[in-house]
């Protein structure tokens, strides 16, 4: 099926071969990403084989699949562990690459049917689930825990068990979830990309909704970037290359993105314990590793390091950027209050996006009958949550501020480009 652009050029096929190399692009993206990660963390040493099926769960978190604990200890020690985290350079890279696929063959469409867009992301969506069924189905390893203590390894040794741990996979929660991440994709891909099609009767909100949509995935894209910048200066200050490499291919922006929200003046509460040891930045770090539940704020971080003040400075001048290429990409004659609440109902979507996927929380450990938790090394616990509210409540007030001086900002540059468009008429 092709179609006629108003200049007479053909728009691009999109079928089946075209969704499968969408797919494939996407998790190869996502799986290329987890693998440098992971392997920059010290992965690749692992027993039996496992990196791959590591790497394997890895792409199956990045999309919202469920990874659940394995634990196999023959009855005299007890395991659990619990992992919630979304690694979120692998989801970033895997969305990216997967929105490419899906809009290269829209390319030269002004407007398309509901029913065509849908067909072709319902091809992208059966391929998809197939793919993720594979990686669900492989994504399942079993490890031998080391008890740490003489007489436990001896119990061990008598009662012929061996205490293992490990992982698998949900199936059916993780194609679930696998396929809404795929949905949120494919429609935000519509909705930031200035030439990409929608149905005739979508046309009449594209002014006001996809200028704020584009503004918002430049900010958090511009977040990274600035994420990157002081990782590669620390790699290159004060070594730890491989831990740096590790956290910025696997979790840049589970750092980089809750750094937004505090410099907005958000709240979150955490707690390391000791046993932990997660590369992080060593104020967050140092808050983090207390007897009780943290604080984790602009106040509480600049006590340990007072240049997180500058995250304040960073936001404005990020939000500011944002506002002005929303107010820019707007209709010249859209009203700066206009502006200002479009960027302030964006910004506080991107903050609540921020406080869902950016949740951290962790658990490990050995037990044993009569004795409970043996804790130590043996044991720990990690959580990171925000504080949804107030975090909501700043981004709609730093988002008014900002869209109404944006828009004045984008005034001029405004008209520049009407008359120019008046000229060429």
């Amino acid at each position: 099926m092709s179609a006629r652009t108003p200049s007479g050029r053909a728009a691009a096929r999109h079928g089946w071969v075209q969704a499968l190399v969408a797919v494939l692009a996407g998790l190869a993206a996502m799986g290329v990403v987890a693998a440098l990660g992971l392997w920059a963390a010290g992965a690749a040493d692992l027993p039996g084989d496992a990196f791959p099926r590591i790497v394997a769960a890895t792409v199956v978190t990045a999309v919202g699949g469920v990874v659940e604990p394995a634990d196999d200890t023959g009855g005299l020690v007890t395991a659990r562990a619990e992992l919630t985290v979304i690694p979120l350079s692998v989801t970033l890279a895997g969305a990216l690459v997967t929105a490419w696929g899906f809009l290269r063959p829209l390319r030269y469409r002004a407007v398309a049917g509901a029913g065509e867009l849908a067909g072709w992301a319902g091809r992208i969506a059966v391929l998809w689930l197939l793919a993720l069924l594979g990686l669900a189905l492989a994504a399942r390893q079993t490890f031998s825990v080391p008890l740490g203590d003489a007489v436990l390894e001896g119990l061990a040794d008598l009662f012929g068990v061996s205490p293992r741990i490990g992982f698998t996979t949900a199936v059916w929660p993780t194609l679930l979830f696998g396929l809404l991440w795929l949905a949120g994709v494919l429609a935000l891909a519509l909705l930031v990309a200035r030439g990409a099609p929608l149905p005739g009767r979508l046309l009449r909100f594209r002014a006001a909704v996809r200028p704020a949509a584009h503004a918002m995935v430049v900010l958090l894209l511009a977040y990274i970037v600035v994420g990157l910048v002081v990782a590669l200066v620390v790699a290159a200050t004060r070594g730890h290359a491989a831990r740096t490499s590790a956290v910025v291919l696997l979790g840049l922006p589970n750092l980089a993105w809750p750094a937004l929200t505090i410099g907005l003046g958000a709240t979150w509460h955490g707690r390391v314990e000791e046993s932990f040891g997660l590369p992080m930045p060593r104020p967050l770090e140092q808050v983090l590793r207390a007897p009780d539940v943290s604080a984790v704020n602009l106040r509480t971080l600049a006590e340990h390091d007072g240049r997180v003040w500058w995250l304040v400075a960073v936001d404005a001048v990020l939000l500011l950027g944002a506002a002005f290429v929303m107010a820019a990409r707007s209709p010249a004659r859209t009203r700066a209050w206009r502006h200002a609440v479009r960027m302030a109902v964006a910004l506080a979507l991107t903050v609540l996006m921020i406080c869902l996927v950016g949740r951290v929380s962790a658990y490990y450990g050995l037990s044993v009958p009569g004795i409970g938790d043996l804790g130590g090394a043996l044991s720990g616990e990690l959580f990171l949550r925000p504080q949804v509210w107030t975090a909501l409540g700043l981004a709609l007030l730093w988002g008014l501020v900002a869209g109404f001086l944006g828009a004045l900002l984008a005034r001029p540059a405004g008209r520049r480009g009407a008359a120019g468009e008046e000229g060429k008429r």
